[in-house]
């Protein structure tokens, strides 16, 4: 067994960065292409061993929290989402929050939320005026803002709502923007001066609304009564009968934010900026849910919104043939895996109809990541897409505007360029 990283493109760290960036796709590619299933690409602090093999990535999500950190790999969001964030918590610290976290998002309380689902997407169709040209995201981030409003932070008062959107849509505004992404990865996520401007303007606005949240609804009579996720945290109390402090609330309801607003919201656009280039497809939406739902895993295995997923190796692994040292950045390229032709004949064609025949594979469908690290709001993001996607169907009757949409990023995510331009017939 090799104890070498495998080979990989040898461009300074600069270069292969601003290529991940900008082209994440086409960078990726072009490495599998020359050097194989696993190569070693110089992005961040680190070198990333990117795997497109189901069996690596199987290896990877299944060497559990001994074996691999995911926080740590993660520390490129911590300046935004805080030091408390699931997405950057490992070992038992994680495992406490997790367990925490899981009952509001227990398949029965998620199928409560669906009138919320229903409500916030008739109320932006309402708002659609045919003939006119326009771009899908803005309105699908409404729709995803308001469920988030709603069914997590259980706010419906519109003055409250109001409140709440400036100061967010600024800060996801800014975590949106590459820039930002750049500055933090080139001079690391704990850099004083770079912490200090983003906490003053953006998330000081943001934190003073959430933790005036937070403590009101502490004091709600009904607390014990509420379906939404904050009023359930509020009650949960781990092992040792400690409840969630409010850094952690706070913490976590910023990491729902933006793991479930923005990434719903891209891709319900991409769903709808695919559904429109195929004759009938939007039809079969509106009458067969077991359609839609096939729609939805086509949607996030052709255009997944997220590139990859990053651990962090504790101790020695093996993968792709090779012994790969501790210390060693493994990262499962979800836009790889996803267009393996070997697994996805036609690997670039849009066919929902690919998984009517069968589940997608545990690690050749991946857009959520995997193992004890995945997403705890996949069930409710999968729930919501479907259902908006179905109210969308039956109350709008869409066309494309103009010819296939590239591909842009967002910050961590990837968005129509034109952000799923469609008309109203």
């Amino acid at each position: 067994m090799k104890a070498a990283l495998p080979p990989g493109p040898t461009e300074p760290r600069l270069a292969q960065m601003m290529q991940w960036i900008s082209r994440p796709m086409a960078f990726a590619t072009r490495q599998r292409d020359r050097y194989g299933d696993a190569f070693t690409a110089n992005i961040d602090g680190r070198p990333w061993v990117m795997l497109s093999d189901p069996e690596d990535v199987r290896t990877v999500f299944t060497a559990g929290p001994q074996r691999t950190n995911a926080g740590e790999a993660n520390a490129i969001l911590r300046p935004t989402l805080g030091s408390h964030s699931l997405l950057l918590l490992d070992g038992e610290e994680h495992m406490r929050q997790r367990k925490l976290m899981l009952p509001a998002f227990h398949g029965e309380r998620i199928e409560r939320y669906r009138e919320i689902m229903r409500d916030a997407t008739e109320r932006a169709v309402a708002s659609w005026r045919p003939g006119e040209p326009f771009a899908l995201r803005p309105h699908t981030q409404a729709i995803t803002f308001e469920v988030i409003v709603r069914a997590v932070f259980g706010v419906d008062d519109a003055g409250a709502m109001a409140r709440l959107r400036e100061p967010l849509r600024r800060m996801l505004d800014w975590a949106g923007n590459p820039a930002p992404l750049l500055l933090v990865a080139v001079v690391g996520p704990d850099n004083p001066v770079v912490r200090r401007v983003i906490a003053r303007r953006y998330l000081e606005p943001v934190d003073r609304e959430l933790y005036a949240l937070i403590a009101a609804r502490r004091e709600a009579p009904d607390l014990a009564e509420r379906e939404d996720v904050l009023s359930t945290l509020l009650l949960a109390r781990d092992e040792d009968g400690e409840p969630m402090t409010d850094v952690e609330l706070r913490d976590e309801l910023l990491t729902l934010l933006v793991a479930g607003h923005e990434t719903t919201a891209t891709s319900l656009a991409w769903a709808v900026e695919r559904l429109v280039r195929h004759p009938g497809a939007l039809d079969r939406v509106a009458a067969d849910p077991e359609y839609a739902d096939a729609v939805v895993k086509e949607t996030l295995r052709l255009r997944p919104v997220v590139a990859i997923v990053l651990r962090r190796l504790l101790e020695p692994l093996q993968l792709a043939g090779r012994e790969l040292p501790a210390g060693t950045t493994v990262a499962p390229c979800i836009l790889l895996v996803h267009r393996r032709e070997d697994l996805y004949p036609e690997p670039d064609a849009f066919r929902p109809e690919r998984f009517l025949r069968e589940p997608p594979g545990t690690y050749s469908w991946i857009p959520f990541g995997g193992g004890v690290r995945r997403c705890l709001g996949a069930a409710f993001a999968q729930v919501e897409m479907q259902v908006v996607l179905e109210t969308i169907a039956r109350s709008a009757r869409l066309e494309a505007v103009g010819g296939n949409e590239g591909v842009r990023r967002r910050g961590v995510t990837l968005v129509p360029e034109r952000g799923g331009q469609v008309r109203m017939a």
